[in-house]
């Protein structure tokens, strides 16, 4: 599955959980601008949940859900953070 989205960054979390995909995911949404996308590839079933409810939380858009077999591509957009 191909996506018409050009992420600017790549984060592929591969089998990690969702603990850890997330520090990583926060640690590296910190470094990027606002308005700038991040694809995050997992095989982990449980980011399913995780990802989307951490995006409501940091108040970041989830552009877009890929599912292809176990491993989902999700596409994040940074939004101003509120200091």
């Amino acid at each position: 599955m191909t996506s018409e989205l050009e992420p600017d960054f790549i984060y592929d979390a591969g089998p990690t959980g969702c603990g850890e995909l997330i520090m990583n995911l926060f640690l590296t949404i910190k470094k990027m601008q606002t308005g700038q996308v991040i694809k995050v590839i997992s095989y982990d079933a449980g980011a399913r949940e995780d990802i989307p409810a951490w995006c409501r939380l940091q108040k970041h858009t989830l552009v877009k859900r890929e599912d292809e077999g176990k491993v989902s591509q999700y596409y994040i957009q940074k939004n101003k953070m509120e200091e």
